[in-house]
């Protein structure tokens, strides 16, 4: 993965088997990251697609096992026990024209992955909520 900063933000350019997720997750990491938001376009050679399944507090995962098209993937990077986490949608589009969408769980792009990281100035924190057993954005949160 290839990154350049602008006024603002970042972009970063995937390239052939970059794992979605764990690099971009990486990156906020390196940089402490701690509130931004991005969108993305590009493909994925595959991808593991989660639906969040409410009664079960656990995430169903969905194997997309074919070169798709990333239609649309959004995300934000807030801070969950004190590290960046990334949450991320996707939807995919297959070569029949079919999409398929959810939480984006893992994907390895190929051949690239466009995606523009705003940061957001400020801080953001996620805390636990028992009732539906996620991690949500706190926006009540003192920063540290």
């Amino acid at each position: 993965m290839k990154s350049k900063n602008f006024n603002g933000g970042t972009v970063l350019v995937f390239e052939t088997g970059d794992e979605v997720v764990s690099t971009l997750t990486k990156f906020a990491k390196e940089r402490s990251l701690s509130a931004a938001h991005f969108t993305a376009i590009g493909a994925f050679s595959d991808a593991a697609l989660g639906y969040f399944d409410l009664q079960r507090k656990d995430y169903l995962k969905n194997e997309v096992k074919e070169q798709v098209e990333v239609v649309s993937l959004i995300g934000d990077i807030a801070l969950d026990k004190g590290q960046p986490k990334v949450h991320a949608h996707v939807v995919v589009g297959k070569r029949d024209g079919a999409a398929m969408g959810g939480h984006l769980l893992e994907a390895h792009v190929r051949p690239t992955l466009e995606l523009v990281l705003e940061h957001a100035g400020e801080q953001w924190k996620r805390k636990f909520d028992a009732e539906s057993g996620l991690a949500l954005i706190d926006l009540g949160a003192k920063g540290d």
